[in-house]
């Protein structure tokens, strides 16, 4: 961290009350976000440092860059603003303790240690609970946020409000696009045909419309293990924690469900993902009559091969590009989901060019960082 980054950061602690408060680094993700746990005279917080970034250089074809096109967050305004909305819905994203937008630095409410992934890894959370209810919990948080309704821009701290991008067929597109642009070219040891990728883009063209359930609903994008914290003490759907939603976007219902039981850093065997599925939609229905369960596995189907495709694409680009070859150990268990994905009709098309340009025996091939 640069000096003047501290100086920032020690300016924007003091002026929030905690500049003598004790720092200690918390690991992060694959993203530029820095957080630090803060143990200070009211307690523990988290500070996030996320200086805005740019967006980098347009797509070949495109005037646009990759973040852009998959409407990423390119500042802290829509973490902030998207937390705000699920606290007042009643679920459990971390208060805003202090801001400076402008610099691109938070004070968090410290939710805990408690995380889903440590509980995967055990069967259970800290406090003894069964994992199966830590699932109802993340569901049912789910459930709740899809039942709300969808607001077109969010209120920000000062009277400003922020634009909800939609989860659009063109971001849905350039991520699959990450397939075919680095897992692809790993695997066969040779570049795709620009003819081949068309047919490709082509059949993910056809299938995002049947991803398409009801009204959009806000889509949190990265709803998994690692950003999920248990909170026993708190009731209902509040005991399950969020954190990283900056990416959120209006889309589809069957999306965070998807993230949830298609866990890409942990395994979630079939038989709890189907379990876990059917709770969904028994509510989901109870709660709408017209919820159609043959649409929404379909649905289902369509966002897991989806968003598989899009990490598979995304791991191999962070060891070959950005030298994190520890992603590569994951690529096994995502492989296996897009596997289960490929199995529902709606997707036997997808399956077929797969098969013909990667096969089912080279996906599953391991992949070592030389």
């Amino acid at each position: 961290m640069s000096k003047e980054r501290e100086k920032k950061i020690a300016a924007f602690l003091n002026k929030a009350g905690w500049g003598r408060a004790a720092r200690a680094p918390l690991a992060g993700d694959a993203s530029t976000r820095a957080y630090e746990r803060l143990s200070g005279p009211e307690g523990p917080a988290v500070l996030m440092n996320a200086p805005a970034g740019p967006d980098g250089p347009p797509l070949e074809g495109s005037r646009k860059a990759y973040s852009a096109i998959a409407h990423l967050a390119e500042d802290c305004r829509p973490f902030v603003a998207v937390g705000e909305h699920l606290r007042a819905l009643g679920l459990s994203a971390p208060r805003l303790l202090a801001h400076d937008m402008e610099a691109g630095l938070l004070l968090l409410e410290d939710l805990g240690d408690d995380l889903y992934g440590k509980a995967i890894e055990t069967g259970k959370a800290g406090d003894g609970t069964r994992l199966d209810e830590l699932y109802r919990a993340a569901i049912d948080a789910l459930l709740l946020l899809h039942q709300a309704s969808t607001p077109a821009a969010l209120p920000l701290p000062g009277g400003s409000t922020y634009k909800v991008p939609s989860y659009d067929d063109a971001a849905l597109a350039i991520e699959t696009e990450l397939l075919t642009d680095w897992y692809i070219p790993v695997k066969k040891g040779t570049a795709l045909a620009a003819e081949e990728k068309d047919i490709y883009r082509g059949l993910w063209k056809k299938l995002f419309p049947k991803a398409v359930i009801g009204a959009p609903v806000l889509v949190l994008r990265d709803y998994h293990s690692p950003n999920l914290l248990w909170l026993g003490e708190r009731e209902g759907a509040a005991r399950a924690g969020m954190l990283d939603y900056q990416d959120a976007q209006a889309g589809s219902r069957a999306y965070d469900l998807v993230s949830l039981l298609q866990d890409a850093r942990k395994d979630v065997p079939e038989a709890r993902e189907e379990e876990m599925l059917a709770y969904y939609i028994d509510r989901a229905g109870k709660a709408d009559t017209s919820f159609d369960e043959e649409a929404f596995r379909a649905a289902y189907a369509v966002l897991g091969a989806q968003r598989n495709a899009k990490i598979m694409g995304i791991f191999v680009r962070l060891w070959r590009r950005d030298g994190k070859p520890g992603y590569l150990a994951h690529l096994p268990r995502v492989s296996a989901y897009l596997e289960r994905d490929l199995r529902h009709p709606v997707l036997s098309e997808m399956k077929a060019w797969l098969d013909t340009h990667v096969p089912a025996a080279l996906r599953k091939e391991i992949l070592q960082a030389e």
